[in-house]
């Protein structure tokens, strides 16, 4: 494989300090050791020379590393690249966003080699797999679709890493819950591995990490509720764990929502809208943040799929409604 050249810029406050102290704070996403390594083997130049990793630098000097199989190494090895349609939402020399459709694994894993977004986005940016996770940012599951932000260079990376750890990235979701909640609210509860179901996760008191959602409604129906939700943190099934907390689990939710229950005086279109609706239907619809490298303002959305607007169609009604529904911001009122 050829290997990408990527470039980084170092900080004025960097100055005299060294370079491989100073990759480690800008690359937080690789080790220090495997960094440590690049320098030894030649894959980073500075101003152009082979540097020692003690080498002190300067401020406004130019690091450029050969990024790709070789250079990354065991940190992650790139998968193949697979000709998958993406739906591209945005994209530009630094960064792609893509809205992912439900039953698309992101990352291949355990019983998903191939197949995945990941594979697409390498198709799509052989350069990508010099990144830590071919510049995938975050993460949705298999069945949840919506938008996702991919980094196209190790610079516009290491921003987005520092962006989304200090909350500067909005990633705002819809949902349509069981029960017919009566306000919106905030959920801060802890959220760790099940204790008995392994694959799952749940609220826990002990040896969890830190959880935050924030969600509000925005439609109410006899027996459903369609919410927006924001994400403070980014914690495994987050929204699905701290939705059936609060005892709204997420509508076809297979591990978190509990069995179907056609409510009573349910029309035949609804009864059959749920019984059709495989997956939770929870999907990401806005993301806000600032591009990593002009600073530009980017508001980016995605409509919610056919099958979520079918199943909104039949809790309204009217399909004339979907529109309407689909439009409604976040309650800005509302305490965040």
């Amino acid at each position: 494989m050829e290997l990408a050249q990527q470039h980084l810029t170092i900080p004025d406050e960097a100055s005299g300090r060294r370079l491989d102290q100073v990759l480690a704070e800008l690359l937080p996403d690789y080790s220090r050791s495997r960094l440590k390594q690049w320098i030894l083997d030649g894959h980073v130049r500075l101003d152009g020379d082979i540097p020692e990793p003690r080498t002190r630098v300067a401020g406004g000097q130019l690091i450029a590393i050969r990024v790709g199989s070789v250079a990354t190494g065991d940190d992650h090895a790139a998968p193949a690249a697979e000709d998958i349609r993406l739906e591209v939402v945005h994209e530009d020399a630094d960064v792609l966003v893509v809205n992912k459709p439900a039953g698309l694994v992101v990352h291949p894993g355990a019983g998903n080699a191939a197949g995945t977004l990941e594979n697409g986005l390498l198709a799509h940016d052989p350069a990508l797999a010099g990144l830590p996770r071919s510049g995938i940012l975050h993460r949705l599951d298999k069945d949840t679709s919506g938008l996702l932000i991919v980094a196209k260079t190790l610079a516009a990376h290491t921003h987005l890493v520092r962006a989304l750890e200090a909350r500067e990235i909005t990633r705002e979701y819809r949902a349509l819950c069981v029960g017919a909640m009566t306000a919106g609210g905030s959920v801060d509860a802890d959220i760790g591995r099940h204790k008995t179901q392994r694959t799952k996760m749940s609220v826990t008191d002990f040896g969890g990490r830190r959880a935050v959602t924030h969600y509000r409604v925005l439609a109410r129906f006899p027996h459903h509720t369609f919410v927006a939700v924001r994400l403070e943190t980014g914690r495994t099934h987050q929204i699905r764990v701290h939705l059936a907390h609060v005892r709204h689990p997420i509508v076809g939710d297979p591990a978190y929502g509990g069995r179907l229950i056609i409510p009573a005086g349910a029309s035949e279109q609804l009864a059959l809208a749920l019984r059709g609706f495989r997956r939770q239907a929870l999907h990401a619809f806005r993301i806000r943040f600032e591009h990593p490298l002009t600073g530009e303002p980017l508001d980016l959305r995605a409509p919610l799929p056919e099958d979520f607007r079918g199943l909104l169609a039949a809790l309204a009604g009217d399909p004339a409604a979907v529109p309407r529904l689909e439009a409604l911001p976040w309650p800005e009122q509302a305490p965040a």
